[in-house]
């Protein structure tokens, strides 16, 4: 078609005497083309009508054109050139209106792609009355919304009347269902608690015009189950966008039961670390008030043998007397200070004379030592040495470590049962040691290893306490306690305290 019209102008111009710009006219043929080639092309269409022109001009007005043929011919191309310029201009705008859409398409299924396939529960709401409402409301003076709807019961059944959802995703549906006739799940009223907080935060959020909401809230699905989701809405700056915001939930029900299970689980585990405290200090108090208890059934003997006599000796029940005294004020001490344990009340600590300590535990153990035929050498290899501890402690360590040596002795059919305590506070050490040797058979490979774990025995009548008792109370003070066995034979308990007060 253009290029028929393009040959009647030619025809016109040239063969014709009509006096006007008639090569203007090509100015139709190139509207014609632009809808049917390309840029190129229609660059090379406005030179072949331009060349048609100019013929035109050359067999009609030359050797001698005027003026005005001349302006005629001058107007007609620069028609020619406008024209062009602006088709391709406007080519220009096509193309990229073209990719524009075709990105916008490209965007769109990718959204929907992506809106669909997600496995979070994706909505798209309409929001815009709700808005509209929430605005009136706040415009009448009404800013705290959980006050308005704790006074207005019918508040969120309304605000939930006034929410659209124009689509929604399979995890959507899914995750709370449909109704009947209801694809979506419009009835908002079914998916809401009437008492839902994180309903009311979210339209508080909306009323002060905030830019995202997040939130765990409770929904129901189709069925009336309760699910617990995580909610996030990221609200526009356009008011009128209001009318498709997306809301996402992620289950997170599952996730709620078990942190519950678990909570469950941790109070009932701290039940029975309690009932298991209580029963390690049932044991302990059980196996340190063992040795007290016995020399006071002891001495009570001796005390009801030396009045038996005729005539009684009283200076010797009198001494009896005093042990069974000295042994009963050592129980009580033991149970005042298990109580404490149990009452985490603070230590009393004092500044403790090793020495002298040493020297108290042999006398309170005289009897024992007598009845298994023990002998106890102690070596001191520094002069004066003084530890921060609790002195009743300390006792019950040393009676703990000093029974084992002679029972481990006495297993192993010793000719000599002999307990070394070796005292000692190396000069460029910041300790005082005090080491604990018996001439027994030593320490297997697995009781090394379970030395000090609780209730962990060799013994047919043990509790398996008493180390792992030892060595906490030594830990509490700031210090250690190991068993090794010695090159020499029998095994070596060594505690190590600290020199300095402050450090204890």
């Amino acid at each position: 078609m253009a290029l028929l019209v393009a040959v009647c102008i030619f025809t016109v111009d040239t063969f014709t005497h009509i006096e006007g710009a008639v090569a203007v006219l090509y100015v139709v043929p190139i509207l014609l083309a632009a809808e049917a080639v390309n840029r190129i092309g229609l660059l090379l269409i406005a030179a072949i009508f331009m060349l048609l022109s100019c013929t035109s001009f050359s067999l009609t007005h030359l050797p001698d054109p005027d003026l005005q043929t001349i302006l005629r011919f001058c107007v007609a191309l620069a028609a020619l050139s406008v024209t062009t310029a602006l088709l391709l201009r406007n080519a220009n705008a096509r193309a990229a209106l073209l990719k524009t859409n075709e990105a916008l398409r490209n965007s769109e299924a990718r959204y929907r792609s992506i809106f669909e396939l997600t496995r979070v529960a994706l909505w798209e709401r309409d929001y815009s009355t709700l808005r509209d409402y929430l605005a009136d409301l706040k415009a009448r003076g009404v800013t705290d919304l959980k006050s308005y709807a704790q006074v207005h019961p019918e508040f969120l059944t309304e605000c939930a009347d006034k929410v659209d959802v124009v689509d929604a995703n399979e995890a959507a549906r899914v995750l709370l269902g449909f109704l009947e006739g209801d694809a979506h799940g419009h009835d908002m009223k079914r998916v809401i608690p009437k008492d839902s907080e994180a309903f009311v935060a979210l339209l508080q959020a909306i009323m002060d015009g905030a830019r995202y909401f997040e939130g765990t809230a409770e929904v129901f699905n189709q069925n009336g189950g309760r699910r617990v989701v995580l909610l996030g809405v990221n609200f526009p700056d356009n008011p009128s966008d209001f009318d498709r915001l997306v809301v996402s939930m992620v289950d997170v029900t599952q996730r709620e039961e078990a942190q519950k299970a678990l909570a469950d689980a941790q109070a009932e585990l701290a039940r029975a670390s309690k009932a298991a405290t209580i029963g390690a200090l049932s044991a302990s108090l059980a196996h340190e008030l063992n040795q007290p208890l016995g020399a006071i059934a002891v001495n009570s003997q001796t005390l009801v043998r030396w009045l038996d006599k005729d005539p009684p000796d009283i200076n010797a029940a009198k001494r009896s007397a005093e042990r069974i005294l000295r042994d009963s004020n050592r129980a009580s001490d033991i149970v005042k200070n298990t109580r404490s344990i149990m009452l985490s009340s603070p230590k009393e600590c004092e500044v403790i004379d090793v020495n002298a300590l040493i020297q108290d535990t042999l006398t309170l153990m005289d009897h024992d030592l007598q009845r298994d035929r023990l002998e106890v050498e102690v070596i001191r290899k520094t002069g004066t040495l003084s530890v921060m501890a609790v002195r009743i402690e300390m006792q019950q360590v040393l009676i703990n470590l000093i029974i084992n040596a002679g029972q481990a002795m006495r297993a192993s059919h010793s000719t000599r049962r002999l307990v070394t305590i070796v005292l000692d506070a190396p000069m460029d050490a910041d300790y005082v040691s005090i080491a604990v040797r018996d001439t027994g058979d030593g320490l297997t490979a697995e009781v090394q290893e379970n030395l000090f774990k609780p209730f962990f025995t060799t013994k047919e009548t043990g509790m398996g306490v008493g180390l792992s008792i030892c060595r906490n109370t030594i830990e509490s003070l700031g210090g250690t306690l190991d068993g090794y066995n010695h090159p020499d034979g029998g095994a070596i308990f060594e505690i190590r305290l600290p020199k300095e007060p402050a450090r204890a």
